[in-house]
Formats: C-alpha cells, structure tokens, sequence
C-alpha cells in the first residue's frame, strides 16, 4: 500500500490562500472554533485515540488543536502548506516543539508512521478534485502504522438546504462578516465567499472547495486499505442520523 500512496499524485500543488493576514488574524475571523467548548470535546476525542503514540495532524494551521493535544503529552507532527500558518504556530508557547513538514498534506512525506492522523474543520474539502482526495488517503495510510486510525471531520454536503434552483447559502452575516457559499451541485464545487469588516477595512477572501460525501469518503478509504470503524455527528460521539449536518469519521488502517 505505501508503493502505491508513493507513486499516486494529483496534477499541481494546490494553490495557498492562507496568506500573513490570514495567520495572524484566525482566531478573530473564525472565533467559535477557537472557542474551548469546541476544542475541549476534539482534543478529548482525539487523545483518547492516540493513547500514547504519536499523531500525525494534516493542515495544522496555527495549531488550534496541536497545541492543547501537545500540551497533554501527545507527540504531535504535522503538515501544512502555509508557511504563514506555521509562523504563527511557532510563535505560541509549545509551537517550536511540533515538528512540522511543510508541504500539500496529499503528497507530502514525513520521515515517520503514526498511530494516528487526523484532518479536521472541512480541510480535506481543501483538496478540489476527487483525485486529490483519495491521493490524500493515499499518503495517510503510507503514514500510519497498521491498525492505525484516520480521523476526519467535515460537514455533509449541505444541498437539501439550497432552495431549487439556486447556488447560493448565506450561511453567515454579522456587523463583521458576510459568508456566502457558491455551489456548483453537478462537480460538487463550490467557492467560500468571505467578506470581513474589521479596523476600517474590507478584507475578501474567496477559497475553492470540492464537496464529498460520508459513503465517497468510505470508498476512498477502501482504495488506501482501510475500513470505517466510528462515524458520529460530533466530537461528543453523539449518533450520526440522517439529520446530520456533518460527521466524525473514524478509519482504521487494515494489515497488510
């Protein structure tokens, strides 16, 4: 299975939107994941699955949940393709001990195998081709030691709530920020519209995502050797039902 994670490869590095501003600005444009009562219940979750071994974490970032699972004694590494976003990593009490690799997190290697990887807040939806994302899994499970677990958390593609017809979801609108989802249901695309109002000024930031479905993601796992072991609605371990907006999936790498 690693010959094959090797040689895989989706056409291009994605391109890197997370720029300075971005970095250094995260936790006041997107506070509620910053908030502990949604970071408490995922390093919960995710400690108790590494136990004591070493995790791997696909998309960093400025190590909203790294750090606090670091913290605890998890050895944590990672990958990330925003140098901005490591910066600021390495400018927080604890970041200078997290081994980071920078690079896209489908094909990047890491001179490691770990028990676990994860890749939470949407992230795989970063990668915008069904290639990329099964590349993705691909490169996991060249990482992972057998039985090792990858866990994902991302939303469920949100098409019953699209009026028919339309393209758009305002899913967000404050003082300080519009956000407004653009959809393309027949490629599963769609672009994250974003438009903040902070210290005078208007700031546009506009990311391409592909969208996945829980059963695509299960059959991408299936291509990498894996197998779905947990699914639930959130990091809580709450049921996955057909009323879910998004899910926890948890896959466990198979022997060879």
């Amino acid at each position: 299975m690693e010959s094959r994670a090797r040689r895989s490869s989706h056409c291009g590095v994605p391109e890197n939107y997370f720029d300075d501003w971005i970095a250094d600005n995260a936790e006041r444009l997107w506070p509620d994941v910053f908030h502990p009562h949604v970071v408490e219940p995922a390093v919960d979750f995710l400690a108790d699955l590494a136990g004591s071994g070493a995790v791997l974490e696909l998309g960093i970032g400025t190590g909203r949940l790294a750090l606090p699972l670091s913290r605890r004694g998890v050895r944590v590494s990672g990958i990330e393709l925003s140098p901005a976003m490591v910066r600021r990593l390495r400018a927080q009490p604890g970041g200078e001990a997290i081994d980071v690799t920078i690079g896209d997190f489908a094909s990047a290697e890491v001179t490691a195998t770990f028990g676990l990887a994860y890749l939470v807040s949407n992230t795989i939806m970063n990668l915008t081709t069904q290639e990329a994302q099964v590349d993705c899994f691909l490169n996991v499970a060249a990482h992972l030691q057998p039985g090792g677990r990858f866990v994902i958390e991302v939303l469920v593609p949100p098409w019953q709530r699209l009026p028919r017809g339309e393209s758009l979801i305002v899913f967000e609108r404050t003082p300080m920020h519009v956000g407004i989802d653009e959809i393309d249901v027949a490629s599963q695309q769609s672009f994250s519209h974003h438009l903040w109002f902070i210290d005078g000024e208007t700031k546009s930031f506009s990311p391409p995502f592909r969208y996945v479905w829980p059963a695509e993601l299960d059959l991408m796992a299936r291509i990498a050797g894996m197998k779905l072991a947990q699914r639930w609605s959130s990091w809580k371990r709450e049921p996955f039902t057909s009323e879910s907006d998004r899910h926890i999936s948890v896959w466990e790498k198979l022997p060879d």
